[in-house]
């Protein structure tokens, strides 16, 4: 008589988690949870980097929207205060939501202590991530309507001295365009490596935190 194998024992699924970032940020969360297959990603326009008083509405509306299917038994928010004023955290605290430390993806990108050194060494600086760099002709030149009124690059660079791109990547063709940026604004250039910076710990952290076990980020 040939033994009966025992049943299989399914094991629990692990649980999502969803990271509501950023647009500024949809490249680097990919690269940071590509191989986490219980983590979602859900980012809201790029265009709130330049309105941020519209980022607490919208993200309290991915909240709920994703509450409402009650997919993810953790979610965790991808921005810094990023401009809003607080008005982002009084929106989290009611919701019951954790953000990424900081005030804004620079500060979370360099570290906050090494980005209050660097603010305190020249205060009339200007940043750049890998997506502002990307992005500056459209952003920042388009944005602002400095290509149809350039007159308007005094007003709104007239007091900046440095330009400091805080690089994700080791991209050369990025570093080209955001020296092409400084030289674009006059101001002197200067490049420091950031990687991932707190982004990665923060994410890994909101990982540990739904499953129980320590996530593995690299900070690139």
């Amino acid at each position: 008589m040939s033994a009966v194998p025992p049943p299989e024992i399914s094991q629990p699924a692990a649980p999502r988690v969803l990271v509501i970032g950023c647009g500024a940020l949809a490249r680097e969360l990919v690269a940071l949870t590509h191989a986490l297959p219980t983590i979602d990603i859900a980012c809201l326009s790029p265009s709130l980097h330049n309105r941020p008083g519209g980022i607490p509405d919208a993200v309290r509306a991915k909240i709920r929207a994703a509450r409402a299917r009650g997919q993810h038994a953790r979610i965790f928010v991808a921005y810094a205060d990023c401009g809003t004023g607080g008005l982002l955290d009084r929106v989290l605290e009611d919701e019951g939501v954790e953000r990424i430390p900081g005030a804004h993806c620079y500060e979370s990108f360099a570290g906050r202590g090494d980005f209050a050194r660097l603010a305190d060494e020249e205060p009339a600086t200007f940043w750049l991530t890998d997506f502002l760099a990307r992005n500056f002709e459209r952003l920042v030149i388009r944005g602002l309507g400095i290509d149809r009124h350039p007159e308007l690059e005094a007003l709104y660079f007239g007091n900046y001295r440095r330009l400091v791109y805080l690089s994700q990547t080791n991209d050369s063709g990025l570093l080209a365009l955001a020296r092409h940026a400084a030289d674009r604004l006059g101001l002197a250039f200067e490049h420091r490596h950031t990687g991932y910076g707190e982004l990665a710990t923060s994410i890994a952290a909101a990982v540990a935190s739904a499953d129980g076990v320590s996530a593995d980020i690299e900070a690139a």
